[in-house]
């Protein structure tokens, strides 16, 4: 039997829900199964391939929902799950008890083991620390933002090669994921190698935002389009600037120009504006306190207009 996994991709979250529904589907649905993993990233235009929903079962974890009758089992804990009222109405009609959506969560991940321990006596003990480290890195739950950016835990390095990972490495590494420690994988021969250059990167990266960041009435703003830097850790601005509530980064790459738009775990404030509804006026979406829009690489006219705006409003807010 075919099932097919559809995960948010370049997300530790994503890999780690996919990796935790593949064991909980083994262990407690059926186990002759045989596993095909397919990345989905947020992208200006249609996010779904329906000629792609080709298993005898097809999930999505950790992405927004899809209307498809072919789509038998779907997990998202994001505020913007439904791209349209008429989605999230289908999700509320739906009763096949295989569909499940939870904005509390911190991640995906966790979201999984609780149902799946809850509703389908999945034992989810021997992931603990891959639904620990899930929903730390997705829940930006660090103590301070030193550990957030020093990389020195497994879970940090393993999320920094998934992030920057090439097309079809996360595929390969999900199965691992379900069955090995966070360490262990990092010692793979198709992982180790990956990882001195990305601390390489990631060290020149944090001197680029160095140079490019500035902080305005708590607000963050950056542009690092010019450089191959999609993939640059979402805290470094914070460690940079611990008197910011907010940050609004613009980066580029082969597909996209993307407007990140976060919010500071240690924030020397609570922030109080909605950064998911901010992010849905322009065509994204997220959490309260992070979020993303995606443009067309052709349109970074576009993006730069966008990010100055929400730059603005969240700089008045604060002023206010």
């Amino acid at each position: 039997m075919k099932v097919r996994v559809f995960f948010h991709d370049k997300c530790f979250d994503g890999a780690c829900s996919a990796a935790l529904f593949s064991r909980f589907y083994r262990e407690r649905i059926r186990d002759d199964v045989d596993f095909q993993f397919s990345g989905l990233v947020h992208r200006a235009g249609a996010l779904f391939d329906e000629s792609q929903f080709d298993g005898d079962e097809n999930a999505i974890v950790d992405f927004r929902y899809s209307r498809s009758e072919k789509i038998t089992w779907w997990f998202d804990h994001h505020q913007s799950a439904f791209l349209t009222p008429e989605d999230a109405a289908h999700f509320e009609q739906q009763q096949s008890n295989r569909k499940f959506y939870d904005p509390d969560f911190k991640s995906c991940t966790k979201f999984i083991a609780t149902i799946a321990r809850e509703q389908f006596g999945f034992k989810d003990a021997p992931v603990a620390d891959l639904i620990e480290w899930a929903d730390i890195i997705d829940g930006a739950q660090f103590p301070d933002p030193q550990m957030a950016v020093e990389m020195r835990e497994p879970a940090l390095k393993l999320t920094m090669v998934i992030e920057s990972a090439p097309d079809k490495f996360v595929p390969n590494l999900i199965p691992l994921l379900a069955t090995k420690s966070l360490a262990a994988i990092l010692e793979e021969p198709f992982v180790a190698p990956l990882l001195p250059p990305l601390l390489r990167r990631h060290e020149l990266s944090m001197e680029i935002l160095k140079q490019r960041t500035e902080c305005v009435d708590g607000t963050i703003f950056f542009d690092v389009t010019d450089h191959d830097l999609e993939g640059y850790n979402k805290f470094v601005p914070y460690y940079l600037h611990p008197e910011s509530i907010y940050s609004v980064g613009l980066s580029k790459s082969s597909f996209r120009v993307k407007v990140s738009v976060g919010s500071n775990p240690w924030a020397p404030q609570e922030p109080v504006v909605n950064l998911a509804k901010i992010c849905e006026r322009y065509g994204g979406g997220g959490h309260a306190r992070v979020g993303a829009i995606s443009f067309p690489p052709d349109r970074a006219v576009d993006a730069r207009k966008a990010a100055a705006e929400i730059v603005q409003e969240l700089r008045t807010a604060e002023a206010g």
